[in-house]
């Protein structure tokens, strides 16, 4: 897993058992627990248990997960490269900041490192991400981080207990951002 950072100040690092108040934190959240695997109601061993799910997406080539840290070291969210459709060419991201620490830039200065490590280093042609079209939050940062929307994705995903629109947001590797 490399480290990798941002010109805003935040930093992508692995999983360590020392963040569980930010699995704590991102498990009394209302909507992180129902599009990942975050648990609800978190318990210690279920944190514990979701931080080596993590450690094991990269070992198994199923994707890179980081935690996404301020200036001054504290874990504020999580962002993910997934791989599950490398071999047609594609990957997709994910991301989440927990209540006290949105607004402060943090997932569009991560999800624009994973970016620009995808295309330059991994060298992925293409990636994507799904956003709820009620989340404005999240559509900016797509936008901000350079994705353009491709369409509406009409009952795409199961959220809770039912099945959800989702905005599909693409990027590709132009050679622009790998330079």
């Amino acid at each position: 897993m490399p480290e990798l950072t941002t010109d805003a100040g935040f930093a992508l690092r692995s999983w360590r058992l020392s963040d569980l108040p930010l699995v704590r934190e991102a498990s009394e959240d209302d909507y992180i627990p129902l599009i990942t695997t975050v648990p609800s109601p978190y318990s210690e061993s279920a944190g514990v248990a979701f931080i080596e799910r993590q450690w094991g997406r990269a070992t198994t080539r199923a994707g890179y997960t980081f935690v996404i840290v301020t200036s001054a070291g504290r874990p504020v969210g999580q962002v993910g490269l997934w791989l599950r459709d490398l071999e047609q060419g594609r990957a997709s991201l994910g991301y989440w900041v927990v209540e006290s620490a949105r607004g402060q830039g943090a997932a569009v200065a991560a999800v624009g490192a994973v970016v620009s490590w995808a295309l330059r280093d991994l060298r992925i042609p293409r990636l994507e991400l799904w956003v709820e079209p009620w989340n404005a939050a999240s559509v900016r940062t797509a936008e901000r981080a350079g994705f353009q929307r491709e369409g509406l994705l009409r009952g795409w995903q199961q959220v809770g207990d039912e099945r959800r629109d989702m905005f599909v947001y693409s990027l590709l590797n132009d050679g622009l951002r790998c330079r």
